[in-house]
């Protein structure tokens, strides 16, 4: 009875993150916290909350954040869907897109890595997404393509180590769903609460 109490107690939102925004409230680095945004520097967040899993300072979309500790390790280990949308420099082919589905060369910590397989996709129209907030180049300075990954893993900056190792590096990145929980149309810097099971559907 007393777990079940302590679970219920548990916060689990899922939020936009903005582009420049570090997925981290804060930082014991003095010079980085002058410097750069935090989560804490979005109003609309409790302080009790951490961020499950990362999505880094250049990139956007979907962060879930939790009280739940065992929840956010759970999510982070168990192999569950991540969703982006990609906007790549250049015109992407289907050989590059093979590529990418079978599993790629990356560096990662010094070494080499292999990426598991994954599905990816070019869109054929660009989606309908809220403005980052800072200039991107566009079509009008050449061929841009957006492509849609999916993914099971998260190593460090994957997506834009992917994109690059094939030759098309990555301009803008925004995570829309983890597993069965979307970024839907919420606007950068939106909080909401979400029921935990639907991540794990």
């Amino acid at each position: 009875m007393e777990r079940e109490r302590e679970e219920i107690s548990h916060k689990y939102f899922k939020l936009f993150k903005p582009y420049g925004v570090i997925s981290q409230f804060s930082s014991n680095d003095k010079r980085q916290l002058r410097k750069k945004k935090f989560l804490k520097d979005l109003e609309s967040l409790p302080e009790d909350l951490m961020p499950v899993g990362r999505l880094d300072e250049k990139s956007e979309g979907l962060l879930l954040l939790t009280t739940d500790g065992v929840f956010s390790d759970t999510v982070n280990r168990s192999g569950i869907e991540k969703e982006y949308l990609v906007l790549v420099d250049g015109a992407i082919d289907n050989s590059s897109i093979e590529k990418l589905k079978q599993g790629i060369s990356i560096g990662l910590h010094g070494e080499k890595y292999i990426t598991k397989p994954c599905f990816v996709e070019i869109l054929t129209t660009p989606p309908n997404l809220p403005d980052r907030g800072k200039k991107i180049r566009d079509a009008r300075h050449g061929p841009v393509t957006w492509i849609r990954v999916i993914i099971k893993e998260g190593k460090f900056r994957q997506i834009r180590k992917m994109t690059s190792a094939v030759g098309y590096p990555t301009l803008r990145l925004v995570r829309v769903r983890v597993g069965a929980v979307g970024i839907d149309n919420m606007i950068p810097e939106q909080l909401l609460p979400i029921e935990k099971t639907l991540v794990f559907n």
